[in-house]
């Protein structure tokens, strides 16, 4: 028989079931809030009150016998600096307890352990005034004014048509490879290849490498003229008169 013995047992030996209430007394003070069984929660209340009780009394001697019970340091501040101050007219009842219900698989009766004075002042939210929710109206408001703007915008501007390059390897004298040469300096259509004068190009083929230097783009520009004007009948009929794109 259980005579004239107080406290839970909570299934532990006395060494196991201090350090739980040491760590769910410091994680009361750490969030203010936390869940566990309702058996826990009412043992936690009778060990965690006393210990706001002595924090009242800030002094050295109060803050080492605590500290025997809360080993955070932080969690130590806290109680001091947060906590007491927000209980501190409240002779006691520093705690409140709120049922949950069974848990699921054990039917362990759950609870919610809270601190009573510290959880009403913050949730004592500062409401949102009138004039501060016309403010965000009105942002937003100019924000789809901007998007409509933008969008209007973005319709009224033409599109610009890409420049196709020419297939410059119909210039009688140019392969693939030089056509590609041109190409990377800039040079990628009949008009643009009709601009350039016979020491432009070869300049581009020296460039190019040595072995480029043996040909001779001094009908190219004209060639590519004739194309560029779809004259096609007369560039074939001078092509014919070529000699890999040199006059004979």
């Amino acid at each position: 028989m259980r005579h004239r013995i107080k406290g839970r047992k909570l299934g532990r030996t006395a060494s196991h079931r201090a350090a739980t209430l040491r760590a769910l007394t410091t994680s009361l003070i750490k969030y203010k809030k936390i869940t566990t069984t309702l058996a826990k929660a009412k043992q936690l209340r009778i060990f965690a009150e006393p210990i706001i009780t002595k924090a009242k009394n800030d002094t050295v001697h109060a803050r080492r016998i605590i500290a025997k019970d809360i080993k955070d340091k932080k969690v130590l501040q806290e109680l001091f600096n947060e906590v007491v101050p927000a209980v501190g007219d409240r002779p006691g009842g520093y705690t409140r307890i709120v049922k949950l219900g069974n848990r699921v698989g054990d039917a362990a009766e759950m609870a919610i352990i809270e601190l009573v004075d510290y959880n009403d002042l913050a949730s004592n939210k500062p409401k949102k005034t009138k004039q501060k929710t016309e403010e965000v109206k009105s942002e937003a408001k100019i924000e789809e004014k901007v998007k409509e703007t933008v969008a209007e915008t973005s319709e009224d501007v033409p599109e610009v048509e890409s420049l196709e390059a020419d297939d410059l390897t119909k210039i009688e004298g140019i392969g693939p490879k030089i056509s590609q040469i041109l190409q990377e300096a800039g040079i990628k259509t009949f008009a643009e290849l009709s601009k350039k004068n016979a020491e432009e190009i070869t300049k581009i083929l020296e460039e190019a490498g040595g072995r480029f230097k043996s040909h001779n783009p001094a009908t190219w520009a004209d060639q590519a003229k004739l194309a560029a004007e779809g004259k096609w009948d007369e560039l074939k009929k001078w092509q014919d008169e070529l000699d890999g794109g040199r006059e004979k």
